[in-house]
């Protein structure tokens, strides 16, 4: 899935696949989910949102069923909790 760049603290990159209503998001911190069923619109939407955040916060976030891919990256000595979709990913 070829991913766009953006311009925001919280997302590093959005992907989209149409066929599968998939939206691939990597965040900051170094995770990536995968949330569906997102409509092209939604995707568009989030695009060309001045805060791709406060978007995603807003319109993605606790709306679609969401699948972790790729957990954040943890310190070494520090247990994280990372809270991007509508569950928690405890790492060590």
């Amino acid at each position: 899935m070829q991913r766009v760049a953006l311009n925001s603290t919280l997302l590093h990159s959005a992907g989209y696949q149409d066929q599968l209503t998939l939206l691939e998001l990597a965040f900051r911190d170094g995770a990536v989910y995968h949330y569906f069923p997102v409509s092209p619109q939604t995707f568009q939407e989030l695009l060309r949102a001045e805060s791709k955040g406060a978007h995603f916060n807003a319109s993605i976030r606790h709306r679609f069923a969401c699948s972790g891919i790729l957990p954040a990256a943890a310190p070494t000595r520090h247990r994280r909790v990372s809270d991007h979709g509508k569950g928690e990913m405890n790492l060590p």
